[in-house]
């Protein structure tokens, strides 16, 4: 599994002629390293004087932030395996129509699983957002530049997924599930443009 791997070994593989691991995976890695930052800075402002009044909410951010950690670090994995799914689906022999149609039916199956895998790390990465935005402004204030670089990291993340998102939709038949995607992962990037704006402005106002 990529997760087993240390940082040398992923990047290796990362870089080698293998397309998997690809931006998919790397989408994934850029939303976790987003989220841990999140957490680091929740666990930097629990206990620490001044900061009393918001232990509860800090509290909370940090146990969802490690919940969607979890999620992040399987879907590295998962968009590779995708990946790998649509590759032998190709693969599958085209002799007569009902091998033809077989094949056609497992390509578009493993490209629809394919387009849901960045979709969710868009989603999870939205709400991770909100939640850099909440922790930026409440918590501890000598780590807020680590808040300005989970909100780069995450959108960064949502940019990365989107690119495989719309690869992956390029290869859809279905008409509804195309239009469907789509539609909602435009409403998902104007919200996560907006949180990052936001992210920054408070990164930015809290060091100055």
């Amino acid at each position: 599994m990529l997760i087993d791997h240390n940082i040398q070994g992923f990047l290796d593989e990362l870089a080698s002629q293998s397309s998997t691991p690809g931006g998919g995976s790397v989408a994934a890695l850029s939303a976790a390293l987003g989220t841990a930052l999140i957490s680091m800075v929740c666990r930097l402002t629990l206990g620490k004087k001044g900061y009393e009044s918001v232990e509860e909410n800090i509290a909370e951010i940090l146990a969802e932030t490690e919940n969607i950690r979890e999620e992040f670090v399987k879907l590295i994995d998962l968009d590779a395996e995708a990946f790998g799914a649509i590759m032998e689906a190709y693969k599958l022999p085209k002799e007569t129509e009902e091998e033809k149609n077989i094949r056609l039916e497992a390509i578009q199956a493993s490209t629809r699983k394919a387009t849901q895998i960045p979709m969710r790390v868009i989603e999870l990465s939205v709400k991770m957002l909100s939640l850099a935005q909440e922790a930026g402004e409440i918590g501890n204030k000598n780590v807020v530049s680590d808040i300005g670089v989970a909100g780069a990291m995450l959108n960064a993340a949502v940019d990365s997924a989107w690119y495989n998102v719309e690869i992956n939709l390029s290869g859809i038949n279905d008409k509804h599930f195309f239009e469907e995607i789509s539609e909602r992962g435009e409403l998902l990037l104007d919200e996560a443009e907006e949180l990052y704006e936001n992210v920054m402005e408070i990164a930015d106002s809290r060091i100055g």
